[in-house]
């Protein structure tokens, strides 16, 4: 718990106080929970001739008048009135047009509808800078839409996506959590009393399907879990507004199936079949935070914890401080490849650091408390008014998961914890985390100079690429950083470009001079040795990891060219072994047998067993904030045989 020595609990309930009407935080859409009396409101408007919102006035939104939690509601503000306006008034009347969030713009996707919350939270509230509370004109457009939302509800309680006959796991999940919040807005307003009693109809359908066991969403191990802990945070606020003890008891049961059954025992959550490091650490970890404060349920507490060690392998991060790169080529969806140290508002993981009070190892990978502040002063700061979120790039979980507050580790407790990270704790350890269910292997090696990680075994999507994936230097930080492309992969290409990364490598491990399972943790220095090959044997590969130096030695039945993804900074000095230099974002060419890599005084050398005519291609792909960090890929062909040692200072 840090230095916090609040109990847990407590904390938790205090954030659902504040959450539900206290004057510190927010003041909230969630006073329905603490029981505030239900009054009479306006009812739905008439089946025609809905009246526009009005635009803003000149000069909002007004930066000054937001306080700093409530910044994030801004850009939201900046575009009410247009996407208020896009709700349709004849054809498919209530729907959500113009295009503001999620694809397809079609009336059947239900997924479309979810601003319906946005619009109640604006409506509900009143702030200075909100001059649209209690405006019947929004009422009227929200009736509309929710009318629309209501109506695409199948018998068994779900909501459709892609097609009108679909029976979608996120559109009902997120459903569910977007339409409870909403019910808690309209009755803080005590606004349209015949939606909220079709609200709760819908929530009790939808929790409902959601929760039967039979659902075919509940095979094991379960697969899309971003959505369904979306779904399970829903059902729990859709329960603290309308209790129903048999959903209650089955909401208990659901959460322990999720967490046994819905992790790798590598330590990530399955979406779908492998890791993401998006949508495990964007999406899924802010709703288990949810979960959490609603129900303080231990064993969402004990999914966090597990995910939080896995992820500490998984993120590099940079001595400068600048923030992290990602071991983001075995995602299996998205493709973020790193987090600043400071991420500012809208910062859609910000309800996950609920969790670092309990896991203060998890607040490495938040933006702390006065970094945040400070942002946010920055922020208010600027002339101007705010301006508003471009169209898709409006997910309304930034402002649902808002009247939660947050828990953003100091500057110290974060400093504290990235110091914990289990490369930088531990100088010597060599780990594979496995996954049977899949046969999925992720290698772990660290040595004094270096740190390793690659991917073995069944890709779970086409997007993963498989083989060594990153290599990084404790004062020079990241050197190789492998992409999701077959241009940008650490791999050995076939005379028709193909990686062998992009195929399902078959391993075999060996530390020193014995066989090794991989599966338990080895803290001695022995080398690691693994081979590793296409399925078909066309390339067969022996890499060794010592103590200084990564060592590939490659065997084709072809010609091949191995192809290096390296990270370079502005200021490295770059040069062929022949003296031929290499500029930074240039493309170079030379026939030699190696290249440096000078980053202060650390000395980087990438070398192989003869004189062949290699090349580095400077590519557009920056990392971080500052964009200091970029991708120059090394390619050197070979006959068939070739021995590459990456040897670090």
């Amino acid at each position: 718990m840090g230095n916090d020595p609040t109990p847990t609990t407590f904390r938790r309930r205090a954030l659902l106080a504040a959450a539900a009407g206290g004057a510190t935080m927010l003041a909230v859409p969630f006073r329905a929970l603490a029981g505030a009396p239900e009054t009479t409101g306006t009812s739905g408007t008439a089946a025609s001739g809905l009246p526009p919102l009005a635009p803003l006035p000149p000069g909002a939104p007004d930066r000054t008048l937001f306080a700093p939690l409530e910044q994030r509601f801004a850009g939201y503000l900046a575009i009410l009135p247009a996407m208020t306006n896009d709700i349709s008034d004849t054809t498919n009347r209530g729907f959500m047009g113009g295009g503001w969030w999620r694809s397809p713009n079609a009336p059947y996707n239900a997924r479309v509808q979810e601003h319906v919350y946005t619009l109640s939270w604006f409506h509900a509230n009143q702030r200075p800078w909100n001059p649209y509370a209690g405006d019947a004109a929004l009422a009227g457009r929200l009736d509309a839409a929710l009318g629309h939302y209501l109506g695409l509800q199948h018998d068994d309680g779900s909501w459709p996506e892609y097609n009108r006959t679909e029976h979608a796991l996120a559109a009902t999940g997120f459903g569910l959590g977007y339409l409870a919040k909403t019910l808690a807005n309209l009755r803080q307003s005590a606004a349209l009393p015949q939606r909220r009693t079709e609200i709760e109809r819908a929530l009790r359908a939808g929790t409902g399907w959601l929760l039967d066991p039979a659902n075919g969403i509940w095979d094991t191990p379960v697969e899309w879990t971003n959505q369904v802990a979306g779904g399970l945070a829903g059902a729990a606020l859709a329960l603290r507004l309308d209790p129903d003890a048999a959903l209650s008891a089955r909401l208990t049961e659901r959460i322990g199936f999720l967490a046994e059954h819905g992790m790798s025992p590598a330590g990530f959550f399955y979406d779908p079949t492998g890791m993401d490091i998006n949508y495990n650490f964007e999406v899924m970890l802010p709703e288990l935070a949810e979960i959490y404060l609603l129900t303080g349920d231990r064993a969402v507490l004990g999914m966090a914890r597990r995910f939080t060690e896995w992820f500490g392998y998984n993120l590099l991060r940079e001595p400068d401080g600048s923030g992290f790169l990602t071991y983001y080529a075995m995602s299996a969806r998205t493709s973020v490849a790193y987090y600043d140290n400071v991420v500012p508002d809208p910062d859609r993981t910000n309800l996950g650091s609920v969790f670092v009070p309990d896991l203060p190892e998890l607040g490495a990978f938040f933006t702390s408390r006065e970094d945040r502040a400070a942002t946010r002063a920055a922020w208010a700061a600027e002339p101007g008014p705010a301006p508003g979120l471009a169209k898709q790039d409006t997910s309304p979980r930034i402002i649902a998961h808002a009247p939660y507050g947050e828990m953003l580790p100091s500057d110290a407790e974060k400093e504290r914890a990235i110091a914990a990270l289990p490369y930088l704790r531990r100088p010597e350890f060599a780990q594979v985390r496995r996954d049977d269910t899949f046969n999925q292997d992720y290698l772990y090696v660290r040595r004094p100079k270096l740190y390793f990680g690659a991917f073995f075994g069944t890709r779970p999507t086409s997007t993963v690429r498989s083989g060594p994936g990153f290599l990084w230097h404790p004062a020079a930080g990241t050197i190789v950083h492998a992409q999701q492309t077959d241009t940008g992969c650490w791999s050995t290409l076939l005379p028709n470009g193909n990686p062998d990364g992009r195929s399902n490598l078959v391993a075999e491990y060996r530390i020193g001079d014995r066989e090794w399972d991989g599966t338990s943790l080895s803290p001695g220095s022995a080398p690691v040795r693994v081979r590793y090959r296409l399925p078909d044997s066309r390339i067969t590969t022996e890499l060794t990891v010592t103590r200084d130096s990564v060592i590939r030695s490659v065997r084709v039945t072809s010609t091949g060219t191995e192809q290096i993804p390296l990270v370079l900074h502005p200021e490295d000095v770059v040069t062929f072994a022949d003296g031929t230099p290499v500029a930074y974002g240039a493309n170079a060419a030379a026939s030699t047998d190696g290249l440096t890599i000078r980053r202060g005084a650390a000395v980087v050398t990438v070398s192989w067993d003869s004189v062949r005519r290699a090349t580095v291609t400077g590519t557009s792909r920056t990392y971080l904030r500052d964009a200091r960090r970029r991708v120059h890929t090394l390619r050197v062909p070979h006959d068939g045989r070739i021995e590459v040692r990456i040897a670090l200072s």
